[in-house]
């Protein structure tokens, strides 16, 4: 199972637009259910394949980008920060047992969801200063607010999928 959602991560972070200095990409999602799915050490563990298997060149990283170069580059905190993101959704399904109704466990998913990506957008966004030497407020203007609508719309996503392929699994 890391090997598929490994592969899931691979297929679903390419496909991406651009739209500034960090593309929209379908990562977070994959990363996240990688996580509610497996658990924080497994989801991690399914992310860190997927950022071993670019960092070796596979073109897998958005926009079919690929190289150890991006992980120095203004992104390249956000690659990492998909390790925080898996192991925090993962939280999910250490305690998906005890949520006896699908409100429940769907409003545990999106908060572990939301707090996931809140720390993605931490490490990525104080990457990018970083690197590009952007201020916190142009950064934010850049890295955060034209991500928070589809965001929202991933971690929901994330959080009925989850409920609802987790229940059809053994």
């Amino acid at each position: 199972m890391v090997g598929v959602h490994a592969a899931l991560v691979c297929v679903a972070a390419p496909l991406s637009v651009n739209i500034g200095a960090v593309p929209l990409s379908l990562a977070t999602l994959a990363v996240m259910f990688a996580g509610t799915m497996l658990g924080p050490g497994k989801g991690a563990a399914a992310t860190g394949i997927y950022l071993l298997a670019g960092a070796a060149g596979l073109p897998v990283f958005a926009g079919f980008n690929s190289g150890v170069g991006a992980f120095a580059g203004p992104t390249g905190g956000y690659l990492i920060g998909y390790l925080m993101l898996a192991a925090v959704c993962g939280l999910y399904a250490l305690i998906e047992r005890k949520l006896k109704s699908d409100g429940a466990a769907i409003a545990a998913c999106a908060a572990l969801g939301t707090l996931g990506t809140a720390l993605l957008y931490v490490c990525g966004t104080a990457w990018f200063c970083a690197v590009t030497g952007t201020g916190a407020a142009g950064a934010l203007s850049v890295c955060v607010l034209p991500f928070l609508p589809g965001d929202v719309l991933k971690i929901f996503s994330c959080a009925v999928l989850t409920r609802s392929v987790g229940r059809r699994l053994p």
